[in-house]
This record gives structure tokens, C-alpha cells and sequence, in this order.
């Protein structure tokens, strides 16, 4: 097998519809992998969608049709020999033409393409042209020939297998972008080819042994009389197993035992150790045609949901340790998905893993992400839930979109399963929900909607490619129930999205339910400053300004931050101040619900919040923004998610102390307790000696005060009887100084009374400085230092600005 990439010498140009003057006729050079927007952006001839108004400006993209061209210089095929176009990914309708001729026509961005060329490479330079027409178009024809299907925004999304986001969703700008959006190459191959490599590698119920199973499927040339295929599989350092193919066979399974394996586990529980799986294909005589090589770990993973007093389990068991699920939602990186590198992937992956989650839910609406995504995670420890990609809508069960959905599910499914990450597979997002709840059935009618994908053919599917991992027919639902009879959103059973406490109440809410799992949940705030103010003018630095609006994408999002601020602090007419609040609030959303979910373990086994990142500059439920600057909530969450935790929590109306251990050794926890007022002057203190198992929670009660102050090894944790807006702080709580340090800058903090959530917010004063923590609580006398590490070369003082230096005073 010959591979050469072809990812040279392309352009681009508008190919019909409503393009601007300025674009029309205008030829520049195009990156492949990329797209049209970036290729335009480029070039210069278009402003940065991210900024301002401009996404508004740029609709007219959505009509727009677009080709592609380079030429194809190769040496023509011998006799035996097969040259095939490999297209990795189509971003989305397109025709593909080489030497004017057809050679086929995509409508899925989710899967691969293949063409086999060889009667039109000739030697000399051939012509390779992919024209691109309108998703938006195509959807609607689409939508005319099936019928339409209820969704939860304007575009038939649904209608098309594109990324969903790209439509537009409630954080995200809609921007369809088109263009050849993963690796093209020509693979010039004889005899045979690997055709599809499914390594699963598994460990036995003693934890010791580990099974891989290489199954193998190829395709032969059709040149040349069928023969005999040797197909040669290593794995790490281990003799190679030989699996001998007769000519009227494609396809077999390698099994290699490795007793004691060295066992890979998620974040927090173990080691990622991984080993190497090489296959190589020869023919009958040992000549070699084509290889393959992949890292694996050797890991069992299941769900429980077994049946309880409470409802049904819902935990993921991974290597026979029941394990507690701190998750994130994922969404695309950055909405131009050919700008990420493995770099950018690494560093949000590791942004999560500092948070100390132990799992990335890939959201339905999104992409089965890039290989660099799912190596990172098998690397750091991080337990992927893979959604198929079906969200927020009802999907026709007819061709063409039929078919195109299984073959994406199928390609995916091939690529993916050799990871170790991979913890679990899901069937779609809030569809099983949207068609009980949400007005669907009337609209309707008799038309299909879904349910065979998520019921029949995924199961279906992984039953035959990957019965080692598995699967969940949506988020949320209660497996095993008529969702007739049992809500998919029922608390008791399965996963559930709890989305009431933002759109509808108050992240209180939280504490009217249990969930078995909660899997979607979260609370909005804008972005950082640095981030906010690179994209938006100074103009428009208030909340009603059509530009903040444009990035603030969810129904009535500025009214819910404020009726939820409200709640607990006045609302700041001052924008600055307005936006300090907020990002407090999300934060202490974030820290209330997680520490309720944990805190109910093991009934509660998993907190997925809704959402680690931004795919662009937005006001959204995510902790990190789209810049990959870090929220006042993502430092939040690091302590929620942090291995040991104090947390106060309700029971029956009442704050409790909660003590979660959740490792491998038991915690001897001596709780120091003091009780005091507002102004942080302590009356009573008082020691509580509690002895937390391995991964388990121990709940204590504390006598009630105005302010309850709980210490125990370096975690502390606080409780008021009362909002902001009913407390006096002393306005003159904080003395600080700051200073250079090695890296950047110091900052001391003294208390002479209780300061309450403390925070520098050091992007203020240069936009690439992190600090080391946030949300700092002090009694009188105390002090904390923040370290800030930044290349700024800045006058210390600007860290003691008001604006810089935060409490929820100015909240």
C-alpha cells in the first residue's frame, strides 16, 4: 500500500449563488484539510466571523456553492494494480470530479469516501474538481421529499448528516461551513487491502488477563486470481499470531491472551498504560500489501442497571470498580473545526483533567471527533460517552437519510473502537425526550422519528462491531421502560437532563431532585473579559447591544441570568460589575449542584456538567471560554470535582456537611467547625472526627449560625444563612500587595473581617495571565496569596485594581 496525501496546490472560488461582488470570480488558494470560511478569511475577504456583527453579515454563505480544484500528477496503475481517491471527510453536498468525470456524489460529513481512479490516472497532470452546493438547500429538499420533522431551531438540521451546531444552536453562531474538511490522499494498492481493523481489547473478570480480539475485514483487488492472505497481528512486545485467509475468505478474528496485563484505568483510579497493535497484511508468499497500527488498553467497562429499591442503577463499572462519573459535555473546540491541532486538542483535554473530571461526553450535535481527540483522552485517563450524532430533533427512518445515518454509525464505530477512553456509546441527545415531551407526536402523526436507530439498528450495529463497550439508547431515558410509562426523564431510572433550575427557577432547584445519573445540567455566564472584549467594541459592552445579543444565543439568556442572580445578590446596573456578578453566579451554580449529585453517591453515580468549552466568544453554560481562558466556574468546579471534598449540602431544608472521599484509601477526616456573624467573629468551635471509607460519602450535621466554617486537611468549605443582598460586608474587608514573582506576579489577600469569595481576575490586566485559584473564603486575620503566571511585563498595582480584585461585595 502506496499513500500520498493530496493536500497541495488546491483553490478555491465561488461556484453559484448569492456571493458577494467582492468574492465573485476571485480565485484563492485553499487549505486542505479546511474550509471556506477560513479559506476566504485568509485571503482577506471576509472579516472574522466571530467578531462583532459579522456572523449576521455572513448569511449569505448558507446559499453559497463553492469548488475546489487542484490536478493529480501520478504514474499510471500496472496491470495488478488499483489507485483508489480516499476522501476522509466532505463537509457536507458535493461532487467529485477527476479528469471531468463523475465519480460520485456525498451528502454526509460524518463518514469517508472512496474512488477508484485508476482508468483516469494517466501520467500526466489529471484535473481533481469537488464542487459543494448548499447544505441549507439540500436539507430543504430533503425535508420536502420526507416530510418535515420537529426540531429545536429554525433549520432542518435534521434533514442532513452536517454538524448539527453548524446550524446555529443556544451557544453557537450559525455559520455552515463547506469544504474538504479531513485528509484526502491516493492509495495505490495490489492483491488486497485492509479494508476494516476492529482491535478490542478487553481484561477478564480476574483483572489480570487481558483479551484481544483483531478482527479483520479486507477487500481484494479483483486483479489477478484469488489467493491465500496472511494477515500477521503483534501486540506490544508479544510473538506475533498469524491468521491464514483462503481465497474465498475476507475477513477473520486474531485472538491473543495476555495474562497479566497491565491494566489501563480512567483519571483518578489507576495508571494508563497502552500497548501497541500492529497488523500487517501479506499475500500467499510473505510479500507485504498493506499494515496497520494502533495503541490499545486492556480494560473491562459495563453498565449497572440493576434494578434497586430506589428505581434502576445507573453506574458506569470499569475494571470491576464501580466508578463515579465527573464529566463534561463536549462540544466542537472551535465551530472552523479544521483550525484545531492535537495540540489544541490536548490542552481543553487536559483543562478537564485539571478540573480533576474523569469523563468527556461527545454531545450529539456535534462530530465523532478527530483520532488526535480520542488519543489525548486514552492518554490522560479521560472516559469518553460517545453520542451518535442525532440531537434535539425527530429523524426520518427513510432513504436517503436512512442510510446514510447507519453507514456514518458504521464507519465511526470501526474507527473508534480501538480506544480505551471509550467508555460507553449513546444513541442521540434529548430525542426520545423532545418526542414525549415536547409537542412532537401531534405534529407527527404517523411519520417515523427516530426510534428504530436508537431501539433497533445502533444495538444492532454494535452487537456486530463492538459488544465489548456498552450502549444507552439516549440522553436522557429509562432504559428499559415504555417511555409512555416511565418518563425518559424520570429521576429514578436511568440519565436525566435537569434544565429546569436555569430555564425556569433557581439552581436551588437542584435539590428537589435525585437522579440515578445526571448527564446534562449547567448555569450561564459570560466569557472572560480578554476574551469578551477581543470580539466585542467598547460600544457594545452593555447587555442590550445587538453584538452582545449576537453572542448571547440562548432564549431570553440575559433575562434568566438575571431573574437567577436576583435570587442571591442585587443585579449591578454597572456592565463590568454586571459581568463579574454573573460569572460568580454560574459559578456557584455549579459548586451547589455538583456537591448535591456528589453528595448523593452511590445512589447519584455521575455529574455531567453541561459544558466544558466554547466553540466561539459567547455568553454560554460553559467554564472555559472559547479563547480557552478559564471561567471563575471552572475553578469552582476543580474543587466540586476535586478527589476529597467538603461541601454543605440540604437535607430536608436543613445544611449538612458532606465529606466525599472518593479514593482508593479510607479518609480520617477531622472536620474543625466554627461558627460566627457575618463579620466573620467566631462563637463557637468545635471538632468533628469522621472516618469516610474508599470512595464513599459520610454526611454530618452542624449546629446552624450565620456563617458556618468547615476545615478539615487544606479543604474548606462555608455556609451563610443568608443571601448578598441581605448581608453587610464590610466594604473594607481586603488589604492586599502584589509583587513579581518568578512567571509573573504574587498577590497577598488579608481579611480583618469575613471576605467572601475572593477572586483576581487577571486577564483584566494582561490577556494571557492564569491565576492559580479563585473563590476564596477568609476569616479575620487570614491571608492567601494568588499566583499569577503571565509574559506581561505590567506595574503589579494594576492586580489590586477594584475591577481586578473581586469579592462578592461588588456583586
Amino acid at each position: 500500500m502506496i499513500r500520498t496525501d493530496l493536500h497541495e496546490g488546491w483553490t478555491l472560488r465561488a461556484d453559484g449563488g448569492p456571493v458577494p461582488a467582492g468574492i465573485t470570480g476571485v480565485t484563492v488558494p485553499a487549505a486542505v484539510p479546511g474550509t471556506v470560511h477560513t479559506d476566504l478569511l485568509a485571503a482577506g475577504l471576509i472579516p472574522d466571523p466571530y467578531d462583532g456583527m459579522n456572523e449576521a453579515e455572513l448569511v449569505w454563505a448558507h446559499r453559497a456553492s463553492w469548488r475546489y480544484d487542484t490536478t493529480v500528477t501520478a504514474t499510471p496503475a500496472a496491470a495488478d494494480e488499483r489507485i483508489d481517491l480516499v476522501f476522509d471527510g466532505l463537509d457536507t453536498v458535493a461532487a467529485v470530479e477527476m479528469d471531468n468525470t463523475l465519480l460520485g456524489r456525498t451528502a454526509n460529513m460524518h463518514r469517508g469516501y472512496r474512488f477508484d481512479v485508476r482508468r483516469l490516472i494517466t501520467g500526466a497532470a489529471v484535473p481533481l474538481t469537488v464542487r459543494f452546493t448548499s447544505a441549507l438547500n439540500y436539507a430543504e429538499q430533503m425535508q420536502r421529499q420526507l416530510g418535515e420533522r420537529p426540531r429545536a431551531y429554525g433549520h432542518p438540521f435534521n434533514a442532513v448528516r452536517k454538524m448539527a451546531c453548524s446550524f446555529g444552536w443556544d451557544w453557537g453562531p450559525d455559520l455552515q461551513t463547506a469544504g474538504i474538511w479531513r485528509p484526502v490522499r491516493l492509495e495505490r494498492w495490489r492483491v488486497a487491502r485492509l479494508a476494516e481493523v476492529r482491535p478490542l481489547a478487553t481484561l477478564d473478570d480476574d483483572g489480570r488477563t487481558g483479551r484481544l480480539a483483531v478482527h479483520v475485514s479486507v477487500e481484494r483487488s479483483g486483479f489477478g486470481a484469488a489467493g491465500e492472505l496472511l494477515v500477521s497481528v503483534t501486540a506490544g512486545d508479544r510473538p506475533a499470531v498469524t491468521l491464514r485467509l483462503a481465497a474465498d475468505a475476507d475477513e477473520g478474528v486474531v485472538e491473543v491472551a495476555v495474562p497479566d496485563a497491565e491494566v489501563w484505568w480512567p483519571a483518578g483510579y489507576g495508571a494508563q498504560p497502552l500497548s501497541t497493535v500492529t497488523v500487517e497484511l501479506h499475500d500467499g508468499d510473505g510479500g507485504a500489501l498493506d499494515a496497520y497500527s494502533r495503541k490499545v488498553g486492556f480494560r473491562s467497562v459495563r453498565l449497572d442497571e440493576t434494578p434497586d429499591a430506589d428505581g434502576t442503577r445507573f453506574a458506569l463499572v470499569v475494571n470491576g470498580q464501580p466508578v463515579f462519573v465527573k464529566g463534561l459535555n463536549w462540544i466542537p473546540e472551535d465551530h472552523l473545526l479544521t483550525r484545531l491541532t492535537r495540540a489544541d486538542y490536548a490542552a481543553a483535554v487536559d483543562r478537564a483533567v485539571e478540573a480533576n473530571a474523569n469523563l468527556l461526553r461527545i454531545w450529539g450535535g456535534g462530530i465523532y471527533e478527530a483520532d488526535d481527540f480520542y488519543d489525548v483522552c486514552d492518554e490522560r485517563g479521560i472516559l469518553v460517552w460517545q453520542d451518535f450524532l442525532l440531537a434535539c430533533a425527530a429523524y426520518a427512518e427513510e432513504e436517503p437519510l436512512r442510510t446514510e445515518i447507519l453507514a456514518e454509525a458504521r464507519d465511526n464505530i470501526v474507527r473508534l473502537s480501538s480506544h480505551a477512553s471509550l467508555a460507553i456509546w449513546n444513541g442521540g441527545n434529548e430525542n426520545i425526550w423532545g418526542h414525549e415531551d415536547w409537542n412532537w407526536k401531534s405534529r407527527l402523526g404517523d411519520a417515523t422519528w427516530g426510534a428504530r436507530y436508537y431501539y433497533e439498528d445502533f444495538p444492532a450495529l454494535l452487537a456486530e462491531l463492538d459488544p465489548t463497550r456498552p450502549y444507552h439508547p439516549g440522553s436522557p431515558s429509562s432504559p428499559g421502560f415504555d417511555p409512555e410509562v416511565v418518563h425518559p426523564n424520570d429521576a429514578a431510572h436511568g440519565t436525566r437532563h435537569e434544565w429546569d433550575a436555569w430555564n425556569r427557577e433557581d439552581y436551588t432547584w437542584h435539590d428537589r431532585n435525585v437522579p440515578r445519573f445526571c448527564s446534562e445540567f449547567g448555569w450561564q455566564a459570560p466569557p472572560t473579559w480578554s476574551t469578551l472584549t477581543a470580539a466585542l467594541s467598547d460600544e457594545d459592552l452593555h447587555q442590550e447591544s445587538p453584538a452582545f445579543l449576537l453572542h448571547q444565543k440562548a432564549a431570553d439568556g440575559n433575562g434568566k441570568l438575571n431573574r437567577g442572580l436576583a435570587h442571591h445578590a442585587r443585579v449591578p446596573g454597572d456592565f463590568a460589575d454586571w459581568h463579574w456578578a454573573t460569572q460568580l453566579n454560574q459559578a456557584r451554580a455549579t459548586t451547589y449542584a455538583v456537591q448535591h449529585l456528589r453528595s448523593h453517591a452511590p445512589r447519584t453515580m455521575g455529574s455531567i456538567l453541561w459544558q466544558l468549552n466554547d466553540c466561539w466568544p459567547v455568553t454560554s453554560w460553559a467554564v472555559v471560554d472559547g479563547s480557552g481562558r478559564r471561567k471563575p466556574a471552572w475553578y469552582a468546579l476543580r474543587r466540586a470535582y476535586a478527589p476529597r471534598l467538603l461541601g454543605f449540602v440540604q437535607r430536608d431544608g436543613v445544611p449538612v456537611l458532606a465529606v466525599v472521599n472518593d479514593t482508593d484509601t479510607p479518609w480520617p477526616a477531622s472536620v474543625r467547625l466554627r461558627h460566627a456573624d457575618f463579620a466573620g467573629v467566631v462563637h463557637a468551635d468545635e471538632r468533628v472526627e469522621v472516618l469516610v471509607p474508599p470512595r464513599s460519602v459520610q454526611v454530618a450535621s452542624a449546629a446552624l449560625s450565620d456563617l458556618i466554617v468547615a476545615d478539615a486537611d487544606g479543604l474548606r468549605a462555608t455556609h451563610l444563612s443568608a443571601e448578598d443582598f441581605a448581608i453587610a460586608y464590610d466594604p473594607n474587608a481586603l488589604s492586599a500587595t502584589a509583587a513579581a514573582a518568578e512567571g509573573g506576579y504574587s498577590v497577598t489577600v488579608t481579611a480583618s473581617s469575613f471576605a467572601h469569595d475572593i477572586a483576581l481576575l487577571a486577564d483584566r490586566v494582561a490577556p494571557d495571565a492564569v491565576v492559580d485559584d479563585l473563590l476564596i473564603d477568609l476569616l479575620p486575620g487570614e491571608s492567601h496569596t494568588f499566583t499569577v503566571t503571565t509574559t506581561a511585563d505590567v506595574d503589579p498595582k494594576r492586580f489590586l485594581d477594584p475591577e481586578v480584585l473581586r469579592t462578592c461585595l461588588t456583586a
